[in-house]
């Protein structure tokens, strides 16, 4: 049983030959020291040819009955060239680490900037664990990868061809033998191979999903223990582990059979080049010095391969997170369009209908002009399709039929920075920033003065409780700062759409976690502040309403009632029942 929500869209993956573009663009944007950390390799790897040659030239001296001196000096170079081998790794190394942090930098920033340019809506039907665990756990392993791996590598693939170009110079035949001695271990890799990509894939869908749900349980815990639903949340994410158990297994599974079949394979090429050698060297085709030294060579191959396939390994994960966080340039964007200007700030929804993905309709010919300047109150039960309606006022989702505009230019075709102007969407959910709160609001406004924040503060009712922190506006909020409760987080949240100063304001309930004093004060403070603009209220506290200039009543996803407060109450209609019953104190 999969955890996977089946109407939940996830994040695109990126494919292979994306991996490999993108890959390539990294290496090209710090181009010289890639070469550099090449170079360096080349010559380490060139110094640490001469060990093995000098050996077999130290046992052809002694097999010659030459004297000591001969064999001190080679002795000599052998110290020599280990240094040397030795240096040079470490220099490669350096940079290779180097070009590793900035290439992880890049990656980190291209995610930054890919994630804040996607759509809500995208983010939203996707959930947050997926993007949550590519920007942590995804990002993590590409950059141990770049740091680590991608070196290490480097420096031994580099090593490796070295090595068999050695084997292969001392004699072509033995260097066959070599070559042919390691297709255990070619048939091994292209084996793993085939089946490691979406193994890693899977893992990584599944960790995903596990962060999902941990994320929307903690997120929504009141509502689980109110709704009595804490089994069925353990339940989904039992399910969840156990399927990220499941996909661990399998790709544990491919690494116990892939590396003891390498480990074994590592002894074929150098037994097969020692009998071959043995013959030649019977024959005379050979020095037993030349013997040795393609004998060490092949032995030392099996050095740079065996980490080479451990990065294999490694790159097979990393590359599978790669794939997913590269996965998110084929992800839709909200990027500025070359939609016109809208010539006025008329709102129009016209034959409105909307159904989410696999689901049933919950707009149906919606029909309404929003009048600049206008207070409009939107009400209706639970599920009537109040907060659907709010989201295509703002652009976050475009209808399924019909058109919503804004001086008569279709609101999803605005691009961020222009629908930021004319329309902001405030919800319940809320979100205090790591930093001052000087920081939190300038994230709306970054040329506002203090002045100005003061008077946004006071708009909405919170300049007093931030009067009486220890620093004001510089007093720190978030861990290890101030600690703020839910109507204080609201309140800033709404000074930050005072300090937007866009012509259209949508609360969506957005005083829903205010104490009834407080948010009557705050809808009234923001009505003076945000007059000769438009403000549509989502409300379920319908003295939003009584002080509405009109209200829409949303019933199954149908406009039913439009008109005054008055007007309504006395057509006896859905409202004027909805006005009886919370006048009464009774639940809307």
């Amino acid at each position: 049983m999969t955890s996977r929500d089946p109407g939940r869209k996830t994040l695109p993956i990126a494919e292979p030959g994306d991996v490999r573009r993108a890959t390539v663009r990294l290496v090209r944007a710090d181009a010289k020291a890639f070469t550099a950390a090449l170079v360096l390799n080349s010559l380490a790897a060139i110094a640490g040819l001469a060990s093995p040659w000098l050996v077999g030239r130290i046992i052809d001296e002694v097999r010659a009955g030459h004297g000591t001196t001969a064999v001190d000096r080679l002795a000599l170079a052998i110290l020599v060239a280990a240094a040397a081998e030795l240096l040079l790794a470490r220099w490669a190394r350096y940079v290779g680490h180097r070009f590793g942090e900035r290439t992880l930098a890049r990656v980190r920033e291209e995610f930054v900037d890919r994630t804040l340019a996607l759509p809500a809506n995208v983010v939203e039907r996707a959930g947050t664990g997926d993007l949550t665990a590519r920007g942590t756990a995804d990002v993590a392993l590409v950059g141990t990868t770049l740091r680590d791996a991608g070196p290490e590598l480097l420096i031994n693939s580099v090593q490796a061809v070295f090595l068999l170009g050695a084997v292969i110079t001392l004699d072509p035949l033995l260097g066959l033998c070599g070559v042919l001695g390691f297709g255990g271990i070619w048939w091994a890799l292209r084996w793993y191979l085939r089946r490691a990509r979406a193994g890693y894939l899977a893992e990584g869908a599944a960790t995903s999903d596990v962060a999902e749900i941990l994320a929307a349980t903690a997120s929504g815990a009141r509502t689980v223990e109110a709704l009595r639903l804490e089994k069925r949340r353990v339940m989904a994410g039992r399910d969840a582990l156990e399927t990220s158990r499941r996909t661990r297994f399998h790709t544990l599974f491919l690494r116990t059979v892939f590396f003891p079949a390498v480990d074994v394979s590592y002894l074929v090429p150098v037994a097969t080049v020692l009998l071959v050698g043995g013959v030649l060297l019977e024959r005379g085709a050979l020095s037993l010095g030349s013997v040795v030294a393609a004998a060490l060579y092949v032995q030392r191959l099996s050095e740079p391969l065996d980490e080479i396939l451990m990065r294999v390994e490694q790159l097979q994960s990393s590359g599978a997170s790669f794939a997913r966080v590269e996965g998110l340039a084929r992800a839709p964007r909200a990027t500025e369009t070359d939609a016109p200007a809208p010539a006025d700030d008329l709102i129009e929804v016209t034959g409105v209908r909307y159904a989410y993905d696999r689901g049933r309709e919950v707009l149906s010919d919606v029909d309404l002009t929003v009048r600049p300047g206008e207070r409009l109150a939107v009400v209706g039960p639970s599920g009537a399709g109040k907060t659907t309606l709010s989201r295509l006022l703002a652009g976050v989702d475009a209808p399924t039929a019909g058109s919503v505009t804004v001086g008569g230019v279709p609101v999803v075709a605005l691009g961020p920075e222009q629908l930021r102007r004319q329309v902001v969407l405030v919800t319940q959910e809320h979100h205090v920033f790591l930093g001052t709160v000087r920081d939190n609001l300038k994230i709306a406004e970054p040329s506002a003065t203090d002045e100005e924040l003061w008077a946004a503060l006071a708009a909405v009712g919170a300049d007093t409780w931030v009067r009486d922190l220890p620093d004001g506006l510089d007093t720190p909020l978030g861990d290890g700062g101030g600690r703020t409760d839910g109507s204080q987080a609201q309140q800033l949240a709404l000074a930050r759409v005072v300090l937007a100063d866009p012509h259209t304001l949508i609360l969506d309930e957005a005083t829903a976690l205010l104490d009834p004093t407080t948010a009557r004060h705050t809808e009234r403070a923001l009505a003076a502040v945000l007059q000769g603009r438009t403000v549509i209220a989502i409300a379920h506290r319908l003295h939003t309403a009584h002080d509405a200039d009109r209200v829409a009543v949303m019933e199954n996803g149908r406009l039913t009632e439009l008109g005054t407060h008055d007007d309504l109450v006395a057509a006896d209609g859905a409202y004027a029942a909805l006005w009886r019953s919370w006048h009464g104190e009774r639940p809307v």
